[in-house]
C-alpha cells in the first residue's frame, strides 16, 4: 500500500506513492471516516453538552420499559415459559446485556451523534454504515407512530371506558377511506416533538419525570402484589406441572420474546455528543439504565405468575386481572396510568434518536444539508426534529401501523449486529488510514518528500558515524566503506521487515477470520431456523457453519490483538470485555433473531432497504464528504495536520 491514497477509486497523477508509484483507490462502499478529532473544524453551531449519569439512565429506562410488559407477561407465561418467566427475562437480559457492552466501549471511543450507524461508518464502510442509518430511520419512525397510536386507548381506559374521550381527540373511522385515523395520536407526537426542540436537558427532565411514575407505578406492582402473594400462599407457583411446565425449550423460547422489550437502550448511545463526560457517563447510563429494566421486570414477573396459575392469566390485561381476582379491582387504574407514562416515555425515546441520525447522515454529506442545522438558542437539530414529528405524526394519524412493528425489530437487531462486527474490527484491525480533505494535498505531498529525502540520506550515510560515502573515494575505500554500511543496516532493518510481514499477515488473518465468522454465524442460524430445507443440506449448512464459527473464535483467540486499539478514538473509556467471546455470542444472538421475524417482515424492509439505495446511488455516493478524501497512514496525519494552514489549535 501506498503512502497515500484518494477515495476517488482510480489511479492518477495527483501525487506519487512511496515507491514511486500512484493514489491509491477507495471504493465509496468501503471508505472509512475518521473518529471526529481536534484536527476536524467546527460544523456551525454544536449539540449542547448537558447530559450526565441520571440524564441518560431517564433517556435508556424510559425508552426501553414501554407498555408491552403490562401485556408481555401475560403472552409469554401462557405460552412458552410459565412460572419460569422471570428466568426468561434474565436470559433476554444478558443477551441484551452483550450489545449493550459493545455499545459502551464504541460509545466511549466515539462519542459523536449517529450511533450505530457512526460507529459502522468508522469501522466498516460508507454502504453498510447507509444501510443501518437508513433501517435506523425506518425503525424510529414506524416505533414512534405504533406508540403513538396505543397511548389513545390506554387514556380512554382512565375516563371509564373506549368511548370516553372527546369527540376531537377520539378515534374517527372513514368508511370511505377505510381509515381509522387518530387525532389524539398525532397530537401526542406534535407534543413531544416540541418538547424535543425546547431542548435537550429540559425534554430529558421532562421524560424522567414521566418515567418515574411509571417506574412507580411498577414498584406497586411489585410491592402490592407482593403483599397478596404471600397473604393467599403464592398459589401460581404451587402447580403439579412444576417450574418449567414448557420445558427448558420452552422458556427460552420465551426470553427470545422478551428480548425484545429490552430494546431502547441504544437511544442513549444517539445523545453522546451531548454528554458532558461521555468517556465515563455513557458506558455508566447504558449499564444502569439495561440493569434497572431487567430488574423491574424481573420481579414484576415473578409476583404475577405467583399470584394466578399461569394458565389462567388474561393474555390481554394479566396485571390487571391478577389484582382483581384478589379483590383489588382499583389497581387497574394504577396499572393503566403506568401504562400510560410507559407509552408516554417511550414515544420521546423514539423521536429522540432519529434527528441525531439525520443530522450526522448530514454531516456526511449523505443526505441534504437541511438536516444538519442545529439551532443557535436551543443547540438541538430542529429542523430535522420537525421533520422527524411531521411524518411520525402523519403516519400515527392516517395508518395502524401495528402490522409494521416487525419493521422496528429489524433496524435494532441489525444495529446490533453491526456494532459487534465493529467492535471485532477495531480490537483487531483498525483503520490504518484517515481520510484527509483535499484541500491539504500540499501539505501531504510536503511531508511525503521530506520523508523520502530523510529516508535517502539514511540510505547513503554511514550508520556508526553519520558521514556521506565520497564518490571520490578509492575502489578499496568503497569497498570498505559498503562492508561497513550494508551488514548494520541489515541487522538493524531485519527485524523491522520481519515485524511489518507479521503484522501485515496478522491482519489479514483477523480480516478473513472475522469476515469468515460471520459467514458462519449465517449459515448455522438459517440452517438452523429454516426447517423447509432438505434434511441433507440443513445438516451441511449447520454443520458447516458452525466448524466456521468455532474456527473463527478460535482463531481470534490464539492472534494477537492490533496494538492501535489503546490509541483508537477517544482512549480512557469503557472497554468490552471478552473479546472475542462476546462481540461474537452476540452476533449470534442477533442474526438468529433477524432471520425469524419472518418473511414477510423481511419483504416489506427489502422495499425500504431498495429505496435506500436507489437514494444512496443518486445522491449519497457523489455527495458523500469522502468523495475527493485523500487517505494517508494515521501515523503521519498529525504532522500533515501541524503542517498545514488549516490546522486549528
Amino acid at each position: 500500500m501506498g503512502l497515500l491514497g484518494d477515495s476517488k477509486g482510480g489511479g492518477g497523477d495527483g501525487g506519487s506513492g512511496r515507491n514511486g508509484g500512484s493514489w491509491g483507490g477507495r471504493h465509496s462502499l468501503i471508505r472509512r471516516k475518521q473518529v471526529d478529532s481536534v484536527h476536524v473544524k467546527s460544523r456551525g453551531h454544536q449539540l449542547a453538552k448537558e447530559l450526565t449519569v441520571p440524564h441518560l439512565v431517564a433517556i435508556g429506562v424510559g425508552s426501553t420499559i414501554g407498555a408491552g410488559v403490562y401485556i408481555l407477561v401475560g403472552t409469554v407465561a401462557r405460552e412458552h415459559s410459565g412460572p419460569a418467566l422471570a428466568i426468561s427475562f434474565l436470559i433476554a437480559g444478558i443477551a441484551a446485556a452483550l450489545s449493550a457492552f459493545c455499545y459502551a466501549e464504541l460509545a466511549s471511543r466515539c462519542p459523536s451523534a449517529g450511533s450505530a450507524y457512526h460507529y459502522t461508518y468508522i469501522c466498516i464502510g460508507e454502504g453498510v454504515a447507509w444501510l443501518v442509518g437508513w433501517a435506523l430511520i425506518l425503525e424510529y419512525t414506524i416505533g414512534g407512530s405504533a406508540v403513538a397510536r396505543g397511548i389513545s386507548p390506554n387514556l380512554a381506559l382512565l375516563f371509564g371506558g373506549e368511548d370516553s374521550l372527546p369527540a376531537i381527540i377520539a378515534r374517527q373511522h372513514i368508511p370511505a377511506l377505510g381509515l381509522v385515523v387518530d387525532p389524539c395520536a398525532a397530537i401526542l407526537v406534535f407534543i413531544v416533538t416540541g418538547l424535543l426542540c425546547v431542548g435537550i436537558k429540559e425534554s430529558t427532565v421532562a421524560q424522567g419525570i414521566v418515567t418515574i411514575a411509571n417506574v412507580c407505578a411498577m414498584i406497586f406492582v411489585v410491592v402490592a402484589g407482593t403483599y397478596l402473594g404471600f397473604k393467599s400462599g403464592w398459589t401460581g407457583y404451587e402447580l403439579p406441572t412444576g417450574y418449567f411446565p414448557f420445558g427448558v425449550n420452552g422458556m427460552l423460547a420465551g426470553s427470545a420474546t422478551v428480548f425484545f422489550a429490552y430494546i431502547g437502550f441504544d437511544s442513549v448511545a444517539s445523545t453522546a455528543e451531548e454528554v458532558k463526560n461521555p468517556q465515563r457517563d455513557l458506558p455508566l447510563g447504558i449499564g444502569a439504565a439495561l440493569s434497572i429494566c431487567c430488574a423491574l421486570y424481573m420481579l414484576v414477573s415473578m409476583v404475577i405468575v405467583g399470584l394466578v396459575p399461569y394458565y389462567a392469566m388474561d393474555p390481554d390485561t394479566p396485571i390487571s386481572s391478577a389484582f382483581a381476582s384478589h379483590g383489588m379491582q382499583w389497581a387497574a387504574y394504577v396499572i393503566t396510568v403506568g401504562a400510560v407514562t410507559a407509552l408516554c416515555s417511550t414515544l420521546m425515546g423514539s423521536i429522540l434518536p432519529q434527528p441525531r441520525i439525520l443530522m450526522a447522515m448530514s454531516r456526511d454529506g449523505l443526505l441534504p444539508p437541511f438536516f444538519a442545522d442545529i439551532s443557535e438558542k436551543t443547540q438541538v437539530p430542529v429542523k430535522s426534529t420537525i421533520a422527524t414529528g411531521m411524518c411520525s405524526a402523519v403516519l400515527a394519524f392516517f395508518m395502524d401501523v401495528s402490522q409494521l412493528a416487525g419493521m422496528v425489530s429489524v433496524g435494532t437487531l441489525v444495529a446490533f449486529t453491526m456494532v459487534a462486527v465493529s467492535v471485532l474490527i477495531l480490537r483487531y484491525v483498525p483503520p490504518d488510514e484517515v481520510p484527509m480533505p483535499s484541500s491539504l494535498r500540499e501539505s501531504i505531498d510536503s511531508v511525503w518528500l521530506r520523508r523520502g529525502r530523510n529516508s535517502q540520506e539514511i540510505n547513503v550515510e554511514d550508520p556508526k558515524t553519520g558521514v556521506s560515502s565520497s564518490k571520490e573515494s578509492t575502489k578499496p575505500l568503497l569497498e570498505e566503506v559498503d562492508i561497513m554500511v550494508e551488514l548494520p543496516l541489515i541487522k538493524r532493518q531485519l527485524p523491522l521487515i520481519n515485524y511489518t510481514i507479521s503484522e501485515d499477515k496478522r491482519r489479514k488473518i483477523a480480516g478473513w477470520t472475522i469476515m469468515f465468522t460471520c459467514v458462519g454465524v449465517l449459515l448455522l442460524t438459517y440452517s438452523a431456523s429454516d426447517l423447509a430445507i432438505p434434511s441433507f443440506l440443513r445438516y451441511t449448512f449447520c454443520g458447516g457453519g458452525g466448524i466456521l464459527l468455532l474456527l473463527g473464535l478460535i482463531v481470534l483467540t490464539c492472534i494477537d490483538q492490533d496494538d492501535a486499539r489503546h490509541t483508537f478514538g477517544h482512549t480512557g473509556g469503557f472497554l468490552c470485555p471478552f473479546v472475542p467471546l462476546l462481540p461474537i455470542i452476540c452476533i449470534l444472538i442477533n442474526v438468529y433473531l433477524l432471520i425469524n421475524l419472518g418473511a414477510d417482515t423481511w419483504a416489506r424492509v427489502a422495499v425500504w432497504l431498495l429505496i435506500g439505495v436507489v437514494v444512496y446511488v443518486f445522491y449519497g455516493r457523489s455527495h458523500s464528504s469522502l468523495e475527493d478524501a485523500v487517505y494517508v497512514p494515521v501515523a503521519h496525519a498529525d504532522e500533515i495536520f501541524r503542517s498545514s494552514e488549516n490546522y486549528v489549535e
